[in-house]
C-alpha cells in the first residue's frame, strides 16, 4: 500500500517534468520572464502539487477532484507550449523531452482518476 504521494510514479514524473519546464523556459526571451515563462512554470508546478494535495485528502471523491485539476493544469501547459513553439521560444527538438513526459503524465492521471472513480 502506498503511504505517501512521493511513492506515486505519476508524482515523481511530474517533478521531473517541472524541472524540464524550468530548463526549457530559462531559454525564453527575458521579456517573457513574467509572461509566458511564468505561466508555464506555475501550471507545471500545479501538476505535482495537486497530486500531493489530493493524496492527502480523506475521501476518494476529493482525491479524484485534485487529480482532475492536475490533468487540467497539464492541458494548460500543453496549450502554453504550443504557443511558445509558434512564437519561436521553443522548438520541437528542445521541447521533446517535456512533451513526452507530459503525454505520459496525462495518461497516468487519466488512469489514476479512472481507478478512483471506479471505487466510489
Amino acid at each position: 500500500m502506498i503511504k505517501s504521494y512521493k511513492e506515486l510514479i505519476v508524482w515523481q514524473k511530474s517533478i521531473d517534468f517541472v524541472i524540464e519546464i524550468y530548463r526549457l523556459t530559462k531559454q525564453f526571451p527575458k521579456e517573457e520572464i513574467y509572461g509566458l515563462a511564468s505561466q508555464i512554470r506555475r501550471a507545471s508546478v500545479s501538476i505535482p502539487s495537486n497530486i500531493a494535495e489530493g493524496f492527502s485528502r480523506k475521501h476518494r471523491r476529493e482525491y479524484s477532484q485534485f487529480i482532475r485539476m492536475a490533468f487540467a493544469s497539464g492541458a494548460e501547459v500543453e496549450t502554453q507550449m504550443i504557443i511558445s513553439k509558434k512564437l519561436g521560444y521553443a522548438t520541437v527538438s528542445t521541447s521533446q523531452k517535456a512533451d513526452n513526459l507530459l503525454v505520459e503524465i496525462m495518461k497516468m492521471l487519466n488512469s489514476l482518476n479512472s481507478s478512483l472513480v471506479a471505487k466510489l
